[in-house]
């Protein structure tokens, strides 16, 4: 077989010597140098065997095609150290961008530095090439380490992560979800903030008294309202350049005797423990409150009277001396009184109206699913991590507000939920391991066939908000009212409907017809009189109803018992009542 020569002219007059191989063929040695420019070092290293240069001058190993195709590059001339020191020539691999840094190890300065290299690549038609800029990724092996305040923030972040082991971080998630926590603004109930802020602007402006009585169900909101508006009356009154107006409030649960009242509200208006011989404390308050003064000097008083239900006596006199005293003459007193009845003014206090001193009436509606979902990702905000799951903030939003939409009902049973986590962690019973699909699915998770994750474990679960509703719900009055037959849970459900739009109690008759009405909206067969009369003992048998004497059982007085949250939560579940006790 003939040797075969290069078609393409050498820079040398070189002749290449051919080596025959096993299979016939030829073995072609290393080509002829194409770069006259290089020097003789480079061209040393060209003729050195593959053993030699295994290793470049950076420490990382290269194969002897790496190493031939590096030859063919053209590279710059050595960058010269500031100290005068001449850096090592940095050979860069194929693929490597145009002013790529490469990170080197100079030992005998025993210091790091960079070196800026140009590499060039040869096309096929033996011009060079630049590659295009971002190309290439700088290797892991040469990259620059992360500086000491990226690691101080990173450090930072993973201690900032839940731990629930951890008791600082419990402490302050149940700090956040405790009811002395005042939150900075009050949501879901701006209509009301309003209102009530416009009152209290209107009688600070135009020196004008009166009174408002705010009623609703317990725990929606009203005494927190009420220490907001209290704020930012007098941050208003300060802007407008008024007198701000004093304010007193007074928790009538407190009290030992209702008349005691006057006496506390002067102790914060004087500063006096004790009142006069001569005179009665109502005596007292009502001349300081009608005191004569200039328009300009005058200072309105802002009273608000928490739980104001606790004043009813058999007379109602405190009530009445109460909403009297913005009408007498020459008063600069503001009446704000709180209470859960919402028939207070009109069933207890129904002179009110021919005293010419009847209250504007504001309602607070207990708080709905999305309100109380809201409330709680408020509070839960200030946390640095999510410690509820979603899906068991949801679960807890929907049975409060199904049973009695008490947004303190919600913070308790939050509460709850987070000393269980906490405690079965600390006890063990839930190892990472051990909690398989199985178990998950028995206690309400909707996970996936998979072992459950730690992230998962650390979290408040729905099983752990299942068990804090069953504790704080749960009752032997709720097992006893889901016990009973279905006729007897009627008549319960028709004595909370009758009991929430009328008078607390009612005739044994006429909770008939409300019974009655209830069978014919819902297509039940009713019982016969006689046959109620009895469902009626028996259930004041069981203490669900208290039945009073009479002659005619017709004319019998009924009134509840129980709590309306428990008979709501104990038939919710059930949806033949689910409509009906909304």
């Amino acid at each position: 077989m003939t040797p075969r020569r290069s078609s393409r002219p050498s820079s040398t007059s070189t002749e290449l010597n051919l080596t025959p191989t096993s299979n016939g063929g030829v073995k072609h040695p290393r080509r002829a140098d194409k770069n006259p420019k290089r020097t003789a070092s480079q061209l040393e290293k060209a003729s050195m065997p593959k053993s030699n240069y295994a290793k470049t001058e950076i420490g990382v190993e290269k194969s002897p095609s790496n190493v031939r195709r590096s030859l063919q590059m053209q590279v710059s001339e050595n960058a010269v150290h500031s100290n005068g020191h001449k850096r090592e020539e940095v050979q860069a691999e194929k693929g490597y961008c145009n002013d790529t840094k490469n990170y080197m190890y100079d030992e005998s300065l025993g210091k790091q530095g960079h070196s800026t290299v140009c590499h060039q690549q040869p096309n096929g038609n033996g011009n060079t090439r630049t590659p295009k800029k971002g190309a290439c990724r700088e290797p892991d092996a040469l990259r620059t380490p992360k500086s000491p305040r990226k690691k101080a923030n990173n450090l930072s972040n993973q201690i900032q992560k839940w731990n629930p082991k951890d008791s600082s971080q419990i402490l302050a998630v149940k700090a956040a979800l405790h009811l002395s926590a005042v939150p900075t603004t009050v949501i879901c109930r701006e209509e009301e903030l309003k209102k009530v802020l416009e009152f209290c602007k209107m009688c600070i402006e135009k020196k004008k008294v009166g009174s408002m009585y705010v009623c609703g169900c317990p725990g929606t909101g009203k005494s927190l309202l009420l220490e907001k508006v209290k704020f930012l009356s007098i941050e208003w009154a300060k802007e407008v350049g008024m007198p701000p107006p004093t304010s007193v409030v007074v928790n009538c649960t407190s009290l030992t005797n209702t008349s005691d009242i006057f006496s506390k509200i002067l102790e914060q208006c004087q500063g006096k423990k004790k009142c006069s011989v001569n005179s009665s404390p109502f005596q007292e308050l009502k001349s300081f409150l009608c005191e004569k003064k200039q328009s300009s000097a005058k200072k309105m008083t802002l009273l608000i009277i928490d739980e104001m239900d606790y004043l009813i006596s058999k007379d109602q006199a405190v009530l009445y001396d109460l909403f009297r005293l913005p009408t007498f003459p020459n008063s600069h007193c503001m009446l704000i009184g709180i209470s859960n009845a919402i028939d207070l003014t009109d069933r207890f206090l129904p002179k009110l109206q021919s005293l010419n001193c009847k209250p504007l009436v504001m309602t607070f509606r207990a708080y709905s699913k999305d309100q109380i979902l809201k409330i709680l990702q408020q509070r839960l905000m200030g946390l640095p991590c999510q410690i509820f799951q979603p899906e068991a903030l949801e679960l807890c939003a929907r049975k409060v507000a199904a049973a009695s939409g008490d947004m303190r009902k919600v913070l308790h049973v939050c509460r709850g939920a987070v000393e269980m986590l906490e405690a079965e962690l600390t006890s063990g019973i839930h190892e990472l391991d051990n909690i398989s699909y199985e178990k998950s699915m028995t206690n309400g998770l909707n996970l996936p066939p998979e072992r459950l994750t730690k992230q998962e474990i650390n979290r408040v679960r729905i099983d752990h908000m299942a068990r804090a509703l069953a504790k704080t719900f749960r009752s032997a009055v709720v097992d006893t009212i889901q016990s009973l037959p279905r006729h007897q849970q009627i008549v319960l459900c028709s004595a909370v409907k009758f009991f929430r739009r009328r008078k607390k109690d009612a005739t044994l008759g006429e909770l008939n017809a409300a019974y009655l009405d209830f069978c014919k909206t819902t297509s039940m067969y009713p019982l016969t009189g006689p046959e109620f009369s009895s469902m009626c003992r028996v259930l004041s048998d069981q203490a669900l109803l208290n039945l009073g004497q009479s002659r005619e059982d017709r004319l019998r007085r009924v009134t509840l018992r129980v709590d309306e949250g428990d008979v709501n939560f104990a038939l919710q579940g059930i949806r033949f009542f689910r409509n009906c006790l909304q």
